[in-house]
């Protein structure tokens, strides 16, 4: 009885699924005019050598089992070319570029259409695509901007987790420079056409191109994707903590905050820029050439002293931090026990990092709190590798005196044994 009622449990489930697949491809199917039968365009257009350029059998629609009729309208499963290519089946060809994001929202606006295939993709991105940038200046009739298949690709879309996906991390800053590195077809924009080339060679270009680090930031996350526009003044500071956060609270709760905001300074960009943001380092921060300071603040007056101060906080951890690590090469090197030296050390690295967190106060006092606390770590750490280094010494006198005790003892008995065959 057991068995008859997984049985039958078993074949409901299998009825259950199939209905829901067969109730979305003809949802489909009604949708683009056609009967689930073979695709006769595939055929047809292989056969002539006629295929796009760009097809490609792994396309996520092909794979799903969507036919050409869907963006293109027509019957794919008639043989004749009048039948498959004719007005009364509704074929249209290929679309004008202003239609291909509604043509798009036709299954990704769905809902209903669009769960049984991916239930946790956003049915949103038309009405998001309209409020971009690209979205803003199609409507008002210039078709030289980015619609869906600029970005995605025609007849050879991927998800975004497939590294051959135009789409994927790594080579979302290639898509955007189709367009935007491109200075023909930029002209009239008045916008710059070498972002590509700056922000390959900053901190997030090199981290995502050069050690494909997918987790850097591309484009798309501080432009947004189908809602891309340029971050204005306030959203700036806010995109930047997305992932910086620490910087950010403690920025937002600075007069430096408020006075950027009054002149229209964009937040982060003020200091780091945006395309070119490179690495932090501590010259970032006091009044020497390389520092970001002195862009606003002259000898004499409070930020300038501020900036200074900070700047030798950092400037005694890390001068410290690195003669440590030295002192630690040389336990390792002779061989002695670097294991605690090694974790202080740890802790005084997170002790530089934040710190030069903690330089988003302006502060020089909390600043020099934090430092503190690395040196403290730092201090520590020079009396142990001290100690191993001593003993290293100590063990290495004890040596020489036992060898020199050995050989003596070693003679006496030699002479002894010699004295003895005499006798």
């Amino acid at each position: 009885m057991c068995k008859k009622k997984i049985s039958l449990f078993y074949i409901v489930s299998l009825i259950s699924v199939s209905l829901i697949v067969t109730n979305s491809y003809q949802i489909y199917a009604v949708d683009s005019g056609q009967e689930s039968t073979e695709d006769q365009c595939i055929i047809c257009h292989t056969e002539i050598d006629y295929m796009p350029d760009d097809f490609q059998e792994y396309d996520i629609h092909s794979s799903e089992g969507l036919s050409c009729t869907g963006c293109h309208g027509g019957d794919s499963s008639a043989t004749e070319e009048e039948d498959a290519m004719s007005a009364a089946n509704g074929f249209v060809g290929s679309p004008d570029k202003k239609d291909i994001p509604k043509l798009c929202g036709r299954c990704h606006s769905n809902i209903e259409f669009m769960r049984v295939f991916q239930p946790r993709i956003a049915t949103d991105q038309v009405t998001q695509y309209y409020t971009s940038t690209h979205g803003e200046k199609l409507l008002k009739g210039d078709d030289k901007v980015a619609v869906c298949t600029n970005c995605h690709s025609t007849h050879a879309i991927l998800p975004a987790t497939d590294p051959r996906s135009t789409i994927y991390p790594l080579n979302v800053p290639k898509t955007c420079r189709k367009c935007h590195s491109n200075a023909v077809y930029m002209k009239g924009r008045n916008i710059p056409t070498n972002q590509y080339e700056i922000y390959s060679r900053s901190v997030h270009g090199e981290a995502l191109l050069k050690h494909r680090d997918i987790g850097a930031p591309a484009c798309n996350d501080c432009h947004g994707n189908h809602g891309a526009t340029p971050p204005g003044i306030t959203s700036v500071t806010h995109l930047c903590g997305s992932c910086h956060v620490n910087n950010l609270e403690f920025f937002r709760k600075t007069l430096m905050a408020r006075a950027f905001e009054e002149l229209d300074f964009h937040g982060c960009e003020q200091c780091h820029g945006y395309h070119s943001v490179q690495r932090a380092e501590i010259d970032f921060v006091g009044v020497g050439q390389s520092s970001f300071c002195l862009k606003c603040h002259d000898e004499g007056d409070a930020g300038y002293e501020a900036a200074g101060k900070m700047r030798s906080h950092l400037a005694d951890l890390v001068s410290l931090y690195d003669s440590t690590n030295a002192q630690m090469l040389k336990v390792r090197i002779k061989g002695m026990n670097d294991i605690d030296i090694g974790y202080l050390l740890q802790d005084a690295k997170q002790s530089i990092i934040l710190s030069r967190t903690m330089v988003h106060t302006f502060d020089p006092i909390q600043v020099h709190a934090q430092t503190r606390q690395g040196i403290e770590h730092l201090e520590k750490a020079l009396d142990l590798a001290e100690a191993e280094i001593d003993e290293y010494y100590y063990r290495r006198i004890g040596f020489v005196y036992s060898s020199i005790a050995f050989v003596i003892l070693g003679l006496g008995i030699f002479l002894k044994i010699r004295t003895n065959k005499k006798q």
